[in-house]
């Protein structure tokens, strides 16, 4: 292989974006979440059945997050684990339009009609742009 083969191409900080998975953005607040409370449980020193005995939480859960399982735990549990592990959370959310990636990039529009028809009919245009 020659240097001139290889193509550097930055990525976009959310590697299950640029994996091109579903739900990337909740994916990777989820990791973030796990991460954070791996990161409490190793700087208390507590094993998964000391953490269970503080939070009421199963153990076999702890053992899943530290594991990277984390399909079965909606990002509001996770957020809940962390309040059980006496954590300050503050959580914020912002909105920003996404740059249109081709044909199949999602995208939602809502207009102001008190019945949703006008809302059905944007959605309709939408799908064939």
């Amino acid at each position: 292989m020659k240097k001139d083969d290889i193509e550097l191409v930055r990525g976009s900080s959310n590697v299950y974006r640029d994996l091109g998975r579903p739900n990337a953005d909740l994916e990777q607040a989820r990791a973030l979440t796990a991460a954070k409370i791996i990161r409490i449980i190793d700087e208390r020193k507590l094993s998964t059945r000391d953490a269970e005995k503080l939070t009421g939480v199963s153990y076999s859960e702890f053992s899943r997050i530290r594991n990277t399982q984390l399909g079965r735990f909606t990002l509001d549990r996770m957020i809940a684990i962390l309040g059980k592990l006496d954590e300050n959370i503050e959580v914020s959310v912002s909105f920003r339009a996404r740059k249109r990636r081709g044909v199949g990039a999602p995208r939602v529009v809502l207009s102001k009609s008190p019945h949703g028809i006008g809302e059905r009919r944007e959605l309709r245009r939408a799908r064939k742009l």
